[in-house]
């Protein structure tokens, strides 16, 4: 597996990634999401211009994950973060995050922070099984607090959800899969 930034002619396959990783929440109840569209090429490609957009590559050099982040409140904020089902159970998810982690220790954020689930066994609970801790309303920043209040919007808020955070300082730079260094 190869983690490297995603190419313009690779932003259809992001989409198909996270509509087939979306459909497993049909099985939860949750047919809304599995149906929501991914972002829209355009998204995409911002992401990937300001070297956000970062994909898994099976052995064909072909994406089968891909992760897109921003900077929100001094964290690396990550925005979606999916895996083919075909290759789920790889250590995929955990990868993409952990080079991340790098990434957010290069340029010195403090933190990753991510939005989710809570009853969705892929969601918060692997989250918090890799060292996030969900946050406290009191502890939600004002870019955080916007990110939430734009899903409400969205009608995410139908289920349960969480911020949650993993801290950065005094964390070793991982090098985990690191085969290309993000524009």
């Amino acid at each position: 597996m190869r983690i490297r930034p995603a190419t313009a002619d690779e932003l259809p396959v992001l989409q198909d990634i996270e509509r087939a990783a979306g459909a497993a929440f049909r099985e939860l109840g949750m047919a809304a999401v599995a149906d929501d569209e991914p972002p829209a090429l355009d998204v995409l490609d911002g992401y990937r211009r300001a070297g956000r957009a970062w994909v898994a590559c099976d052995a064909d050099d072909r994406p089968v994950g891909y992760l897109i982040w921003e900077p929100v409140d001094g964290a690396l904020h990550i925005e979606q973060v999916s895996v083919h089902p075909d290759a789920a159970r790889r250590g995929l998810g955990r990868a993409l995050l952990a080079y991340a982690a790098d990434r957010a220790h290069e340029e010195d954020l403090a933190a990753l922070t991510l939005t989710t689930f809570t009853e969705v066994p892929w969601n918060a609970p692997y989250y918090a099984r890799l060292g996030f801790r969900t946050l406290a309303e009191t502890e939600l920043t004002a870019g955080l607090r916007r990110i939430r209040a734009h899903e409400a919007e969205l009608g995410l808020n139908r289920w349960p959800r969480v911020c949650m955070r993993r801290d950065q300082r005094n964390r070793p730079a991982t090098r985990a899969c690191r085969s290309a260094t993000p524009a």
